[in-house]
């Protein structure tokens, strides 16, 4: 009985020291990190600039336009006080398409200065020179607004959240009249 009564003693004092030993290893051990996975949000506008044809002259309409390459358009968002908050030029495609992704675009208020309200998209050059005055179709003189279409790019760490803008155009300076039999 005193050899039982022993032997649990030893077993208590040897399952002490190993729990002892675990503690001390896991104190060493610095605590596990949970993966934080940052995913990156862009704000990107997109859309077209075309050359009006002289038959639409003094409307909106776009009918029988042509894309113009190379074309020059600016993003301009302002903060609730009115003040420029981002201002970068972007060029059109081979096909007149823009894709504006707008890198270091920040909201100093998630409501006041959201890209729908902050942010405008104005006509700056044409490199035609048989097509190069501005319109204000769709407000690219003055400054067309963004609009939300449910678009999104997303990614593993990355989302583009993308906003659309015109379409733009430029109109020719010289129009052959139209002549009527």
């Amino acid at each position: 009985m005193a050899t039982t009564h022993i032997m649990a003693i030893v077993s208590l004092l040897l399952l002490s020291l190993t729990f002892h030993s675990i503690a001390a290893y896991d104190e060493q051990q610095p605590p596990a990190k949970e993966a934080v996975i940052v995913k990156h949000v862009d704000v990107v506008v997109e859309g077209m600039v075309y050359c009006q044809s002289c038959d639409r002259y003094g409307t909106w309409s776009l009918t029988r336009a042509e894309p113009i390459a190379a074309a020059k358009v600016s993003v301009i968002c302002k903060d609730h006080r009115n003040r420029v908050s981002y201002y970068k030029a972007f060029e059109t495609d081979a096909h007149g398409y823009f894709y504006a992704q707008l890198r270091g675009f920040t909201m100093g208020n998630y409501l006041l200065d959201h890209p729908l309200t902050s942010c405008r998209v104005k006509l700056i050059s044409s490199p035609l020179e048989s097509c190069n005055l501005l319109t204000n179709v769709n407000y690219g003189i003055n400054g067309s607004p963004l609009r939300y279409e449910d678009k999104r790019l997303v990614g593993t760490n990355y989302e583009a959240v993308i906003y659309a803008a015109g379409p733009l155009a430029f109109r020719p300076a010289k129009c052959v009249p139209a002549t009527y039999p």
